[in-house]
């Protein structure tokens, strides 16, 4: 009997080892899966004006009939962020209070404006319904078929120097984010920037292989 007991133990002690090496296994893996599954920001749709070249220059009047210039250099070095919208976009309007963050938080350097088309009547009770009166809203359909968005809601980053600097479906606050992630790091998508990032990791630790090797 004293003799299974003790049997019975050490199996149980040689289950939980291998229970703990197959979830130190499970936890690598998962690390492995999260860097492959990073997030990926904004879509970029390579339609339009592309990322490093002169965005073109509208000179518009938005609806409470301010007059706008879209895309032309700025001496105060500030850049513009085009937020592509409709009443009808339900992606759009949960979207709204994301950007407006995001542009108070980058206010230093960032204006947020947005475009759409459509009826008047509508615009304006989308922007009473969503309080963005602050912010200038233009209603053009030829912005929207210049950068060729076919699909909301849709952000456009252009320079104190009037060049795109990056663009890209926005459906989450992740993807807007990487859009002023991208213009800053200075990439044309913070796609770029996890690839970029990857390939320095990779050559790092290469790197320290040899060293080790060298040394050993």
């Amino acid at each position: 009997m004293h003799d299974a007991l003790v049997i019975s133990q050490i199996i149980l002690w040689f289950a939980v080892v291998a229970l703990s090496a197959i979830v130190l296994a499970l936890i690598r893996q998962i690390g492995v899966l999260h860097e492959r599954i990073a997030p990926m920001g904004a879509l970029t749709i390579d339609k339009g004006p592309k990322v490093g070249d002169l965005s073109p220059v509208f000179e518009l009047v938005d609806l409470s009939n301010r007059p706008i210039t879209l895309g032309a250099a700025h001496a105060n070095g500030r850049s513009q962020l085009l937020m592509f919208v409709s009443p009808t976009c339900p992606v759009c309007k949960k979207l709204l209070p994301i950007a407006k963050s995001v542009a108070t938080a980058e206010s230093r350097w960032l204006d947020l404006i947005f475009t759409s088309d459509g009826e008047p009547s509508e615009q304006y009770a989308f922007i009473a319904r969503h309080q963005i009166e602050s912010y200038p809203f233009v209603l053009s359909p030829e912005v929207g078929m210049t950068y060729r968005v076919s699909k909301l809601p849709y952000a456009v980053l252009i320079d104190e120097e009037g060049v795109v600097r990056a663009k890209g479906l926005v459906n989450t606050r992740e993807h807007l984010e990487s859009i002023v992630a991208a213009k800053q790091m200075q990439l044309a998508s913070l796609q770029e920037y996890l690839k970029t990032h990857r390939e320095h990791g990779t050559s790092t630790q290469a790197n320290g292989e040899r060293g080790a090797k060298h040394h050993g």
